[in-house]
């Protein structure tokens, strides 16, 4: 890929607090820290990458991390990149997505890394690569998703 075709985007938050907002809600989403066990490893307007740990609890019968922990990893990381651009006051709900899953859940734990294609003001095109991590080992690539996700007014996040 040429210097030109790798254009970064970079994007502007229409929130001075979008941070706060961000972590106040992924906080609230107690599926999200105490069910899964999830963080937020990484934040930047319009990147967000979460994290979770192998836990017995998340796998499905072959040992490997189930495939609705790697789409709900992928779907809220998506959903909060889309959610640091969008202004105070609004909040942020999935309407469509599309999940590939191209290798079995397995590493020490899952990162989804959610970054916005095309911001909008009632609707963003996110995208999201879910990584299995190990210490000392390559990244596996383990999910790639598109999402869509639309600005409601009112919701508060």
């Amino acid at each position: 890929m040429t210097q030109s075709a790798e254009k970064v985007r970079r994007f502007e938050p229409r929130d001075p607090d979008w941070q706060g907002r961000v972590a106040a809600s992924f906080a609230r989403q107690a599926f999200m820290t105490e069910t899964l066990g999830a963080t937020i490893d990484r934040l930047a307007p319009g990147e967000v990458d979460l994290a979770v740990a192998f836990a017995g609890g998340l796998v499905q019968q072959h040992g490997y991390f189930h495939a609705g922990v790697t789409t709900t990893l992928a779907d809220t990381a998506a959903g909060y990149a889309a959610l640091s651009l969008y202004p105070k006051g609004f909040g942020v709900l999935t309407t469509e997505f599309k999940m590939n899953l191209l290798n079995p859940g397995r590493g020490a734990r899952l990162v989804a890394r959610g970054r916005v294609i095309k911001p909008g003001r009632t609707l963003t095109v996110t995208a999201s690569d879910v990584y299995g991590q190990t210490p000392g080992e390559e990244d596996i690539h383990i999910a790639t998703g598109l999402f869509t996700m639309i600005a409601l007014e009112g919701l508060n996040d």
